[in-house]
């Protein structure tokens, strides 16, 4: 077992002697009826429909425009503040309290120091919810007043989506617009009370499944996720539309990521599926970096090796 400490008097994490217990993943046992399982099957479809949206497509080749990032940040503030006021008003609620995680989770003052760097002190005058966006926040202010555990999937949707692919975003959104290494933009993918990631979603998802919920209930929480994943396509495709407006050009148009690496925090470089995948669509970047890979690998060096030798053995054999 991995023992962490994580300061903080709001944390929300099971102590032991002041000390968080993580269990490995070899130690958690589910089942299909779980929660976090439900919930993780019951959305695929859906956030397979979220990855291939064009701007998220875009976003993780590194193809972001500065101005649709300084939107998407302005999108993320509302969605994140409506459901954080709604999360402070229920966090006693006995169906939500256990998953209840302020210090470690909630992200409307990183998203705020965000938008002050991009828009200036005076950003909150220059910033408004956008159409694209209000029928989402609308949502969970309706959630949270009507039906406070449903308040489970809003929260599992972002969250969890965020600790899952953050890091990656960060360095995408990092290079691609050329923002300080120290920094600054870039707040909200920062979650500054969390030392391990995966082992506070291995938390997270524990304490979900110890939720007293019914077959009912959870069904509609599986519901309600899938609709949290329909608005935030919403606001992607807002985006995308606002992006064809906008002439500015793309800061930097180099390695991106995959949706694949970014579930499982890899090296996309390292990736000889992908780089194969673009060099078949005529990109000599990816071509060349297919090359570098298979020179790398030691069944291709030996196989190189092999014909450097036959040549050679030809070579000398002609000039006899």
């Amino acid at each position: 077992m991995e023992t962490e400490v994580t300061p903080g008097p709001k944390s929300n994490g099971v102590t032991n002697g002041g000390a968080r217990i993580v269990l490995d993943d070899d130690d958690e046992v589910l089942s299909p009826t779980d929660l976090s399982e439900m919930l993780a099957e019951g959305t695929k479809e859906s956030h397979d429909r979220a990855e291939n949206c064009q701007f998220v497509k875009d976003f993780l080749r590194g193809r972001i425009k500065r101005e649709l990032f300084k939107r998407g940040t302005m999108a993320l503030y509302y969605v994140y503040s409506a459901m954080e006021e709604e999360i402070e008003k229920n966090k006693d609620h006995p169906q939500f309290a256990p998953i209840y995680f302020p210090t470690e989770l909630h992200r409307r003052e990183a998203l705020a120091r965000d938008l002050e760097y991009f828009y200036g002190d005076d950003w909150q005058e220059q910033i408004s919810l956008s159409p694209g966006t209000k029928p989402y926040v609308d949502r969970i202010h309706e959630v949270g007043e009507k039906d406070p555990v449903l308040l489970v999937a809003h929260s599992y949707t972002r969250y969890m989506g965020d600790l899952s692919g953050g890091q990656i975003l960060k360095k995408v959104a990092q290079r691609a617009l050329k923002l300080p290494a120290t920094g600054e933009g870039l707040n909200f993918y920062q979650f500054e009370g969390i030392h391990s990631h995966k082992g506070f979603k291995q938390l997270y998802r524990s304490r979900m499944n110890e939720l007293e919920l019914d077959a009912e209930t959870k069904e509609k929480l599986v519901a309600e996720s899938n609709l949290a994943f329909g608005f935030n396509m919403m606001v992607f495709t807002e985006l995308e539309e606002i992006g064809k407006t906008i002439k500015e050009e793309v800061q930097d148009a180099g390695l991106g990521h995959s949706h694949a690496e970014i579930m499982q925090g890899g090296d996309i470089n390292k990736c000889p599926y992908y780089a194969a995948k673009m060099a078949a669509g005529g990109n000599p970047t990816y071509a060349c970096q297919l090359a570098m890979m298979l020179l790398k690998h030691p069944t291709c060096q030996v196989v190189l090796a092999t014909w450097v030798a036959v040549l050679a053995g030809f070579a000398a054999w002609y000039l006899m």
